[in-house]
């Protein structure tokens, strides 16, 4: 859960988000050292009037800056590369939801159910209890079991949408007429929360995500009753 005046990412809640975060921190080294390295050859160029005859023309040097920029990429680009086929990767998941962006709200449907589905809408800040998070709470959570592969399904019924959640390394357009499918790896239980990441209309900052991961057993317990309630 992001908080006032937070600098960094959330906490990595799946496998994914916490290869971006070592991708983050692999990259952002990479340009501070760059940052550092043009910062003190400027301040030494403004700072003296001594002049090297052999920089100034030096095949050498030209050689050695052309090839050193053309490795730093290379050691920028494998580890992204690396990151967007596992983010794409989908084996044998566990669990598919369905999840359907309407204005202003998401509705989940589990396939693996024959009867298991339902409209989330976000809390009125009037009606929330202590302890609950205002224009990020919803009436439904989707709860999903802690460390299985859950695929998710996402489309749109009316306009472009966006179902995002950042703690889990999760973020995927809701298209109208089209489905698009990524999936999550809980490592803990918890509940993580998101927004609809496309601006959708009026009410694009009022359909919050709410993901709460529960162990397998509790997961069973939910939708035993979900579907009695059904």
């Amino acid at each position: 859960m992001a908080h006032p005046s937070q600098l960094g990412f959330q906490d990595a809640a799946s496998p994914v988000m916490e290869e971006l975060l070592h991708f983050h921190d692999h990259a952002l080294m990479i340009v501070f050292l760059i940052s550092t390295l043009v910062l003190y050859i400027i301040v030494a160029m403004v700072s003296t009037k001594l002049t090297n005859k052999y920089i100034l023309d030096s095949q050498e040097i030209e050689i050695i800056w052309t090839i050193l920029p053309a490795v730093i990429l290379i050691l920028i680009a494998l580890p992204s590369l690396r990151i967007l086929y596992l983010m794409d990767e989908i084996n044998d998941p566990h669990l598919t939801i369905k999840a359907m962006g309407h204005q202003w709200y998401w509705s989940y449907e589990y396939t693996d159910y024959e009867d298991l589905g339902f409209d989330s809408y976000m809390v009125p800040t009037q009606d929330l209890t202590p302890g609950q998070f205002r224009l990020l709470e919803t009436d439904h959570r989707m709860v999903v079991p802690v460390e299985s592969p859950i695929r998710i399904l996402v489309s749109a019924e009316d306009v472009l949408h966006s179902w995002a959640v950042p703690a889990l390394g999760v973020k995927m357009d809701a298209v109208p007429g089209r489905l698009n499918q990524t999936a999550f790896i809980t490592s803990r239980p918890g509940v993580f929360y998101g927004q609809c990441s496309e601006i959708c209309g009026a009410n694009h900052s009022f359909m919050p995500i709410v993901v709460e991961a529960v162990p397998l057993e509790h997961f069973e317990n939910w939708s035993s009753l979900m579907l009695e309630d059904a």
